[in-house]
């Protein structure tokens, strides 16, 4: 056989390398077209559509979240993406209750003939935890004053099933002071807390019967076991504290916090709500299945959530979005119009791959996050598919603005979660094998803000999926009207696009799933989160 040189036969014939090179070639080639379609156009179509005056500000629930849905089910739809809703939709429905405290809630404590019984609105007041299904009862454990060991609030008392009766000043209800009373309840196995407080009659008869007005929360949520907590003033107090021999004057002069049970005394909190009105909300959900049939049946996740807090005055959702002159529509382009876009970048690259990605990618656009995370909660407790089978998800939340507007940030970008899986050490590989994205990543800069609970891939992460938050920092327009789609940085949301792209496509083609860190997980999802990130 004679051998020649591939240069001098090109011109000829062309030199045919060899198949399993070419063939990686040509992978390479269909790969980079694919992240190339992920484009500064589409982003800033989708950016200035979804964060338009005519949407209002995309509250949930509302007219305008719903036609959010329907036009990204539709750009869904036109990439060529499956239904993953209920019934062969885009759309996984979730409810939304209005509902009120009936006036017949009570807390009530009994014993050597006291009887204390305080009505919801008039002499008690919901102020905090969570609202149990059934009424709670336990036998009555007194604490007073602010513990000095916030690490063991309760000492070596046996607080298992009781409903502490906790008396203390109105001003020591701060963060500081009760934060750790409330933090430790729970896993103590503390049935609820009975707060008493020198409130003025006044400050507390406002907030008794603002706390019977309706509110609207995700229907469904109230769980047996729920840890309430109440409040009361002293003169509701004194009857009972009297009968076991307590002086709540001696009580608060003592400077110095203190423990006991009081014997023969029971308490209970008995807290019933009435629906006012059922609503419900959408969440988009478009499929890509994968190629491999011993894989399809695994999943990865890109999540942003596609809703915002609303109009000054008209489906307001925060308090703290304030009007900009004649401007009164918080758009929200930045929170979370950017993520949005570019889940449905993402969807528009995957769809422009062949061959597909082994494992199947699934593009989530969530509402109700601005509620309190509602929509990817009720994913994550009602899932389409199985979380177990779940290996990742990635989540983009206010990812096309400068954190406090810094110019240094245009090549960053803080991804929220790193240290928790390999998950990390594969995002700062892509970033090397792709210096052309220009991009730099940051951990979490913020810890004290807990931003790693404040987000939709938390309901991932608590149910056992790892996952990575791409997040930009917050900015003086956050949750103002000045939120508006002008201020986008397009071409960095690209970059960051791409480089999810790269990191999603290693996930979905691995031979194994992303791992946890052992201490992250138990920290994470056995523990619930209990200690921060």
């Amino acid at each position: 056989m004679n051998r020649f040189s591939c240069a001098a036969a090109v011109a000829a014939l062309g030199c045919a390398l060899p198949l399993a090179a070419q063939s990686r070639a040509s992978n390479t080639a269909q790969i980079r077209r694919a992240a190339d379609s992920i484009s500064e156009a589409h982003i800033r179509r989708w950016v200035n559509a979804l964060a338009d005056d005519s949407m209002l500000g995309r509250a949930t629930p509302s007219p305008q979240i719903e036609q959010t849905a329907r036009y990204i089910a539709d750009e869904f739809r036109l990439m060529g993406l499956e239904p993953g809703g209920d019934s062969g939709t885009f759309f996984q429905r979730y409810p939304i209750l209005r509902t009120a405290l009936d006036s017949a809630s009570f807390a009530m404590v009994l014993g050597r003939g006291a009887h204390g019984h305080w009505a919801f609105g008039r002499e008690a007041r919901l102020l905090g935890g969570s609202e149990p299904a059934a009424a709670v009862t336990g036998p009555v454990v007194l604490m007073y004053g602010a513990p000095a060991d916030t690490a063991r609030p309760f000492g070596d008392a046996t607080v298992n099933g009781a409903v502490i009766l906790y008396v203390t000043t109105a001003g020591q209800v701060n963060p500081r002071t009760f934060g750790p009373v409330i933090a430790k309840a729970g896993p103590a196995g503390v049935r609820g807390l009975i707060v008493v407080t020198d409130r003025a009659p006044n400050v507390f008869a406002n907030a008794a019967a603002f706390s019977l007005r309706p509110r609207t929360e995700l229907g469904g949520r109230r769980q047996e076991g729920g840890f309430p907590i109440v409040e009361v003033r002293d003169s509701s107090a004194l009857g009972v504290l009297s009968a076991a021999g307590e002086d709540l004057a001696a009580l608060r002069a003592q400077g110095q916090s203190g423990i006991r049970p009081l014997a023969g005394f029971t308490a209970t909190v008995d807290m019933r709500r009435r629906e006012v009105e059922r609503q419900s909300a959408p969440n988009v959900v478009g499929v890509l299945p994968g190629s491999d049939p011993a894989l399809r049946n695994e999943y990865v996740f890109y999540t942003g959530h596609m809703d915002h807090v609303g109009a000054v005055g008209a489906g307001r959702v925060n308090v703290g979005c304030r009007a900009a002159g004649a401007d009164s529509i918080c758009n929200g382009a930045d929170d979370d119009a950017s993520g949005t876009a570019l889940v449905m970048a993402l969807a528009r690259g995957f769809s422009q791959l062949t061959p597909r990605p082994r494992r199947t990618m699934v593009f989530m656009t969530v509402s109700g996050e601005e509620r309190g995370l509602w929509g990817s909660r009720y994913y994550s407790d009602n899932p389409i598919f199985p979380l177990a089978n779940t290996v990742a998800a990635f989540n983009t939340d206010m990812v096309g603005r400068y954190f406090n507007n810094q110019p240094g940030w245009r090549d960053t970008i803080a991804v929220i979660g790193k240290e928790h899986s390999d998950l990390g050490a594969l995002a700062n590989r892509v970033v090397q094998e792709h210096p052309e994205l220009h991009m730099q990543l940051v951990d979490d800069l913020w810890p004290n803000e807990n931003f790693y609970f404040r987000s939709d891939h938390y309901n991932f992460a608590r149910k056992g999926v790892p996952i990575l938050f791409f997040f930009n920092g917050v900015h003086p327009d956050y949750h103002q009207a000045t939120d508006s789609p002008d201020k986008i940085d397009a071409e960095k949301m690209m970059r960051i696009g791409r480089m999810i792209f790269y990191i999603g496509l290693d996930v979905g083609n691995a031979a194994g799933r992303p791992q946890w860190n052992l201490e992250s997980r138990r920290r994470i999802v056995e523990a619930g989160g209990v200690s921060t990130p």
